[in-house]
């Protein structure tokens, strides 16, 4: 068995008050919320009545009272027998600082909306002092974990049931965050949010999920997309949130795409919005609009392989002679490639070439999908459930994000992803032993054209106008942002990266001017702190960790767990 040892920031000797400083901290956290907060009602849902919390308050009590769950593991008596399964040292370190940041994030906001500093009451102080006193303790805790979660046996019935109700949760969460309208609030649910994340990666939950995930695969996709397609019916036929939604799911479509080419290859492309872009083009000029500019329609599947085709014909063009160069010299030929398409598609007007795309006009009047008899248009009725136009292509784009995953995962597991994983560690290496690298290469950046394409043919009826300035290279760093925080290589990082990036800018919009400096602050912070991604394989971890001894013994036992 491995053996963690937490080493405390002020040293053994004050170790033996960490218990009684860490109750305090926690009693604290526990009896703030049922006091008020603030002065001014209009604050974060009403934070001035005592005893009755507002929604900030619940997610401060629901933080103590999870520490208090945690450090009972090792002071209650009949809960010590699940103390060497429990590392509450980084639990309540992560638990503590975490409440720290959301009640100046509290505090900060009850500045600015309620004119001034002086508006905090004393239940906001003690919240804050309490996540103080928490931070104190864990650091000079000394903490012992003989064992981890990854150790933990459970019957199949009750893993699988484990991993269906973290699904579940997770789209109540992502439905329950779309539904807010302040600002404020959502800021303060996304810290608090990230504070939980952070206490349960600090109890090895994460590591542990991801055994569970891999031995429960099938069922763990057919949960997340049974989850999936029920969310639409949890948001009572609002547009604004199914459109939110639907845009998410296209940029994680191409996300998904694109983590081919970087996550598996190792290229680094910067201008692959182009290949979705020209997925929407030929959507858009198929698809019998007033002001398409060729007269043909053809049903709607043979529009969607002519995109997806055309994509990656592109990225055959590009690849030929860009592959032979490598590391910066590829990102800086690729994101030239992505301007020379915005730019094409501007002098593809008539005046300065043939007129295919309208120039800086695009083309707009998209008419609605209809497939197999069905109106992506209309509204439909399920279950006396309204479901909307957006709620229709949500659909949709469900069952092309499940063949993308498809492609992705089984290309993943041939000898075709082996290639590409073996490019990607150490080119020179694949070549001498045999691997046709150029080939594969060139197979990477054709695949994930396609699959970018097939996600714009959708995109354009979905937008129902397509414009160049719609694929500049912003929109190619946003999608590399997302395979690089969510995890390279990984579905479901890559996805959870996507829906971080495309959910955060729409309901942060009153923080616009701004965006961009929060985008490049998380990316820094990822990139000190958790280089792999947000969900990375344990194999992926240790490269960016190849100095954590105990990592690397962690790493073997995940995978003779994987084997079991």
């Amino acid at each position: 068995m491995s053996s963690a040892l937490s080493i405390p920031l002020f040293g053994g000797r004050f170790a033996n008050r960490a218990v009684p400083v860490l109750a305090l901290g926690l009693l604290l956290l526990v009896v703030a919320p049922f006091m008020s907060w603030c002065y001014d009602p209009d604050v974060l849902g009403d934070l001035t009545l005592w005893f009755n919390p507002a929604p900030s308050q619940w997610a401060v009590l629901s933080l103590g009272l999870g520490g208090l769950a945690l450090l009972s593991l090792s002071v209650v008596p009949p809960l010590r027998r699940f103390e060497p399964y429990a590392t509450e040292g980084k639990a309540l370190r992560a638990l503590g600082i975490g409440t720290a940041i959301f009640m100046a994030g509290v505090l900060i906001i009850i500045t600015v909306q309620a004119g001034g500093l002086v508006n905090a009451e004393p239940g906001a102080w003690v919240a804050l002092a309490g996540a103080l006193i928490v931070t104190l303790g864990s650091s000079i805790r000394e903490s012992y974990a003989d064992k981890e979660l990854i150790h933990v046996r459970l019957p199949s019935w009750m893993e699988v049931l484990i991993l269906v109700v973290f699904v579940g949760g997770f789209m109540l969460l992502a439905a329950y965050a779309l539904g807010i309208t302040d600002a404020a609030r959502f800021v303060m649910l996304v810290i608090h949010v990230g504070v939980v994340m952070g206490v349960l990666a600090g109890a090895g939950l994460f590591t542990w999920l991801g055994i569970l995930a891999t031995k429960h695969s099938r069922v763990l996709m057919l949960a997340a997309f049974a989850a999936a397609f029920a969310f639409p019916l949890t948001q009572d036929g609002s547009d604004a949130n199914m459109s939110i939604a639907t845009n998410v799911l296209i940029f994680a479509a191409t996300a998904v795409g694109l983590n081919i080419v970087v996550g598996l290859a190792g290229l680094l492309d910067l201008g692959y919005i182009a290949f979705l872009g020209a997925g929407a083009y030929v959507g858009a000029i198929l698809s019998g609009s007033a002001f398409a500019t060729i007269d043909w329609e053809p049903p709607f599947i043979v529009t969607a392989l002519i995109g997806a085709i055309f994509s990656s014909i592109l990225g055959l063009i590009i690849g030929s002679p860009t592959l032979r160069v490598s590391g910066d010299y590829l990102a800086i030929v690729t994101l030239a490639f992505g301007e020379i398409f915005r730019l094409t598609m501007f002098n593809l007007d008539g005046n300065n070439g043939p007129n295919l795309t309208r120039g800086s006009n695009g083309i707009p009047d998209i008419p609605e999908l209809h497939l197999l008899g069905f109106d992506f248009g209309e509204s439909h009725h399920f279950f006396g459930i309204e479901i909307t136009r957006f709620a229709n292509y949500y659909f949709l784009l469900l069952i092309l994000m499940a063949f993308i995953i498809l492609v992705f995962m089984r290309m993943n597991a041939s000898r075709i992803g082996r290639g590409w994983i073996a490019i990607r560690e150490d080119e020179k290496a694949a070549e001498a032993m045999g691997v046709n690298v150029f080939g594969l290469k060139l197979l990477a950046f054709a695949g994930g054209a396609f699959l970018a394409g097939l996600a714009g043919t959708v995109k354009a009826h979905h937008d129902v106008a397509v414009t160049p300035d719609s694929y500049q290279f912003l929109e190619s760093a946003f999608l590399l942002a997302a395979v690089v925080l969510g995890g390279m290589g990984t579905v479901g990082g890559v996805i959870v990266g996507a829906v971080i990036l495309k959910l955060l800018p729409e309901k942060l919009r009153f923080f616009s001017e701004y965006r961009l400096l929060l985008f490049g602050l998380l990316l820094v912070l990822m990139m000190r702190f958790r280089p792999e991604g947000l969900i990375a394989s344990q194999r992926r971890k240790l490269e960016f960790h190849e100095e954590d001894d105990a990592l690397a013994e962690k790493v073997q036992e995940v995978h003779i767990e994987e084997v079991k």
